[in-house]
């Protein structure tokens, strides 16, 4: 019989690269996380219940391997890649650039979000899990999720000037 673990990690790349950017911003930093949670997902198999969702588990190996990159790069600060340029559009188009636009003021939006209202905004809303997988993820009960959503819901209509929308 053919052990399918790694298999099934791998089908969740992008996905844990979208939440580890959402938390942390930059990309090398990003690869960084989610290589980190496909070494510790693969060493802590044993303790992977089949019972629950693969994707939910790697969410909170992923945050928790990110809490554990904050704590240890707290005395450093923020590093800076002074190479990193706004790419070029490609397209001209109007519907392109306010979509491009839209999109933009969206990121920067959920960007001045506290980490967890930012986090469970992500994994509700981006990755698709239900409450109860992200407050496994998070290790928080479905309550807060319910909570923090609505907090971010609302702080992102108000940033992005959407009213009587968001939260209602």
């Amino acid at each position: 019989m053919k052990d399918h673990f790694v298999e099934d990690i791998v089908a969740f790349l992008p996905n844990l690269k979208r939440f580890a950017l959402s938390l942390c911003r930059q990309a090398d930093i990003a690869d960084d996380l989610v290589q980190i949670t496909c070494e510790r997902a693969i060493r802590a198999r044993h303790q992977f219940d089949p019972a629950t969702r693969l994707e939910a588990w790697l969410f909170r190996i992923l945050r928790n391997a990110w809490i554990d990159m904050l704590r240890r790069d707290a005395a450093r600060g923020e590093a800076v890649d002074i190479h990193e340029t706004p790419q070029p559009d490609p397209l001209n188009s109007a519907a392109r650039a306010e979509d491009r636009l839209t999109l933009h003021a969206v990121q920067l939006a959920m960007r001045n979000l506290p980490e967890d209202q930012r986090a469970v905004l992500h994994l509700v809303c981006v990755e698709g899990l239900s409450y109860a997988e992200t407050a496994q993820a998070l290790d928080v009960p479905k309550g807060t999720v319910m909570s923090r959503l609505s907090r971010a819901r609302r702080a992102l209509g108000e940033k992005l000037g959407i009213n009587g929308v968001v939260g209602r």
